[in-house]
């Protein structure tokens, strides 16, 4: 394409003097010309040629001469690469007229073709915002250069400004619709969920079926919910109806439900068919039992522990005074209470969370069919943490009670006492309760590189559990076990509390104290055997324990429902772990091959940019109107012919145009005065003398 130049000529003025100055002396010669006028009834036409020449010269004329080039007119071509372009034969409809517009506009003189690809997150964007794009690629364009728009979408825009505001701003403005016109879509809508729920209580949510493009909007139809354990709950709805469920919160942290509902014939997209209910389960109140044996200097560990917990409601007993104990105090002297064992153990067994026996020994305080029912009360979803004393080795042991089922380990007889440092076990390193246990010694122990010792253990053997820590000559210190629904810990010794004093440089007692109720309390985080899934903008962060595992397959189920293999390595803090960028919104379905199911959200719950998928002229049809410009369906008229033209409309039936501008650009330019200053001087002088003559002899 050869450049056009010209060149183009304008009078300038650089007034010689300050412009009021000149103002005043216009105004000064209009007096003189108006009086002279009353005084002999006619136009004095020498007195006002010499002022307006007078006036003329000073105000400074000159010529300005600028050498101009031609250059190209620039059409834009906004392509809708949002989620919602995968639906139907919208895509193969875009790249048909995108060719197309990009053969035509070349065959134009004078025009370029700049093509534009919103929004900027593509597939993941919750919003079609194209005109921030547009923005962003016409900002180096000055307007006199733009030659038009094309915009090839779905209709279903959601930045889209004033169109009055638009008017001029790029030319004209063309939409090319690439849906269809007859399309049917139905969606559900979640129009009341918490954030937040209790946890063994349930919420309540309420959510609507929308059926759009159909005729039949009272139709019944079913929804299926999906619990994270995988089980389904299917119910009839009214569609257009508001419908309410209740949802149980099933532990703490994050709780995600999937709720799905039956598709339409002809369906546009399955993707708003489903939506995910997310929210926090949060612990009213933690209820827990302490039964302590003969007071120790490990009570008190126990005790702040757990008080120091705003959300632990703590029950402690303490067996001070045993029946066979001898004792000649009166009994009307003595100010203790008789230990309810019913109340506990019977009445009231399942209102706490977790039951702890610190150095519990049997006596004929607890009869065994209470120990049974803690026993049971374990199977079916509680918590027990057994401390061991030297009791525990001896004929007092609480093996020998209805607990035996659900201990870890029974006693070997053996109580060590000498010292010796804890240690984390193989299994334990990869265990969310001991794995990357921090401590940092006093500043006042000689033992500075390591955890502070105990002197007493008692000996285990026929262990059944998952030892995580180990003593004297390896022996298991902490054992985890599950119980059908419920979960066992137990510590073999009784000296943890030397860990809460400093001795020997201190220990990490409260954390692990912390992990080890948390995890009886079935806290995700700790869970050696959950699937967790984080979301941080588009990237996928899914972990999970390498415990007994060196790594692990999951399967993820994207939006669209493509299924794909994930494979997690271990990262340096020892857990399995996979980074996984998103490019999908939606909901995404993870599931192990030992039956984990996990559901995350990518982007918001309800984004606008599934709220209506159908293809529509209703938003952008402003724009062409304003602007001369057309809309049309490509799915009827593909090819249009595309034309330049000078001058509106832009637009007819089966043809679209852009404008052709006549942009230029200024190569150069000169300036020199309009007249040389000896003749604006001879001009000046020559009206002068001819007002001096003229009107001089009339007054003779």
């Amino acid at each position: 394409m050869t450049p056009i130049s010209a060149q183009s000529l304008s009078l300038h003025f650089s007034p010689l003097i300050d412009t009021q100055f000149i103002i005043v002396l216009a105004v000064l010669g209009g007096l003189s010309i108006l009086l002279k006028i009353f005084s002999i009834k006619k136009l004095p036409l020498f007195r006002l040629l010499t002022f307006a020449a007078f006036i003329f010269m000073l105000s400074g004329p000159s010529i300005h001469e600028e050498q101009r080039e031609g250059v190209t007119s620039i059409a834009a071509v906004i392509i809708d690469e949002s989620a919602s372009q995968s639906f139907g034969d919208r895509a193969g409809r875009t790249e048909q007229a995108l060719q197309h517009i990009e053969r035509s506009l070349g065959e134009l003189d004078r025009i370029e073709m700049r093509v534009i690809r919103g929004p900027r997150d593509g597939k993941l964007a919750s919003r079609t915002n194209l005109f921030a794009t547009l923005e962003e690629t016409f900002a180096d364009v000055p307007e006199s250069r733009r030659a038009g728009v094309f915009i090839i979408t779905d209709g279903q825009v959601h930045d889209m400004p004033p169109a009055d505001a638009l008017e001029d701003r790029y030319g004209p403005v063309h939409v090319l619709l690439n849906g269809e016109k007859n399309e049917v879509d139905r969606r559900i809508v979640l129009t009341n969920a918490p954030a937040y729920g209790i946890v063994g209580q349930d919420i309540r949510i309420e959510f609507k079926i929308e059926d759009n493009g159909t005729n039949n909007p009272n139709a019944i139809t079913y929804v299926t919910l999906r619990r994270g354990d995988g089980t389904t709950q299917r119910r009839a709805v009214r569609v257009g109806e508001i419908q309410n469920m209740t949802l149980p919160v099933e532990h703490a942290g994050q709780n995600v439900f999937a709720m799905t509902v039956d598709t339409l014939p002809n369906e546009l997209t399955e993707r708003n068919n489903s939506v995910a209910i997310d929210f926090q389960g949060v612990r009213d109140r933690l209820r827990v039992l302490l039964v302590s044996g003969k007071p120790h200097a490990g009570g008190r560990t126990w005790r702040d522990l757990l008080k120091a917990d705003p959300s632990v409601d703590l029950v402690h007993f303490t067996i001070l005074r045993e029946p066979d104990k001898i004792d000649a105090t009166p009994q009307r002297e003595m100010s203790l209470i008789a230990f309810p064992f019913r109340e506990l153990f019977e009445l009231k067994l399942y209102d706490f969370d977790l039951i702890i026996f610190d150095r519990y020994r049997v006596n004929r305080i607890l009869p065994d069919h209470y120990f049974k029912n803690i026993s049971r009360y374990v199977e079916e979803g509680g918590a027990f943490l057994e401390a061991s004393g030297p009791a525990f080795a001896g004929e007092d042991s609480i093996f020998y009670t209805g607990l035996r089922g659900i201990l870890p380990a029974q006693p070997t007889g053996e109580v060590l006492n000498q010292s010796y440092v804890p240690s984390i076990s193989e299994r334990g390193l990869g265990h969310p309760v001991t794995r990357a246990l921090q401590w940092t010694p006093q500043a006042s122990s000689e033992n500075s590189s390591s955890w502070g010792q105990w002197n007493r253990q008692i000996g285990l053997s026929s262990v059944t559990g998952d030892v995580l820590m180990t003593g004297v000559r390896e022996q298991p210190l902490l054992v985890l076990k599950r119980i059908e629904e419920g979960r066992v810990a137990q510590i073999a010794s009784d000296h943890i509390w030397l860990w809460a004093r400093g001795y020997d440089g201190g220990g990490p007692h409260a954390e692990l104290l912390r992990r080890t109720v948390h995890w009886l309390m079935k806290e995700p985080e700790l869970d050696e055997q959950a699937l967790d899934v984080k979301v941080d903008g588009q990237t996928l962060i899914i972990q999970r324990a390498a415990y007994e595992r060196e790594e692990d397959i999951v399967t993820m189920t994207k939006p669209s429902g493509e299924e794909e293999e994930l494979t997690m390595a271990p990262n340096s803090n020892g857990v399995l772990e996979k980074l996984h960028r998103a490019k999908e919104t939606g909901i995404y379905k993870f599931a192990t091959q030992d039956g984990k199911l996990r559901y995350v959200v990518v982007g918001e719950v309800d984004p606008p940019e599934f709220r209506n998928v159908l293809a529509s002229e209703d938003v952008l049809e402003p724009l062409p109107e304003l602007s001369e410009g057309g809309m049309l369906w490509l799915a009827d008229e593909a090819a249009p012919d595309i034309r330049l033209k000078t001058n509106g409309p832009f637009a007819g039936r089966g043809w679209l145009a852009v404008e052709n501008t006549n942009a230029y650009a200024v190569t150069g330019a000169t300036e020199k005065p309009f007249l040389p200053l000896w003749a604006s001087l001879l001009i000046l002088l020559s009206l002068t003398i001819a007002t001096w003559f003229f009107e001089g002899r009339k007054a003779v």
